[in-house]
């Protein structure tokens, strides 16, 4: 199941914006993310591959865009993507 990861500056942050997402009807979770993320300690926040619009536009509007953004394909491989 493939699945975004919005990479956040810190653990506290990805929760704020896990909250925020929740506030829109956006199912998400905090997680840790890729060892080759290279955005502080690590932290993003996991959403549907059907949702990064929707996840995107929130985080927009609450002023809390994230750093990186990884696609997490069916193999497990995680890769960048630019928004």
């Amino acid at each position: 199941m493939s699945y975004y990861l919005l990479m956040c500056r810190s653990l506290t942050y990805a929760q704020r914006l896990a909250r925020e997402l929740e506030k829109y009807g956006i199912g998400s979770s905090v997680t840790r993310g890729p060892q080759n993320a290279g955005t502080g300690c690590s932290y993003g926040v996991k959403i549907s591959e059907r949702r990064l619009g929707d996840a995107l536009r929130a985080a927009k509007n609450a002023g809390m865009d994230p750093l990186r953004v990884y696609l997490n394909d069916s193999s497990g491989l995680f890769r960048e993507v630019s928004v």
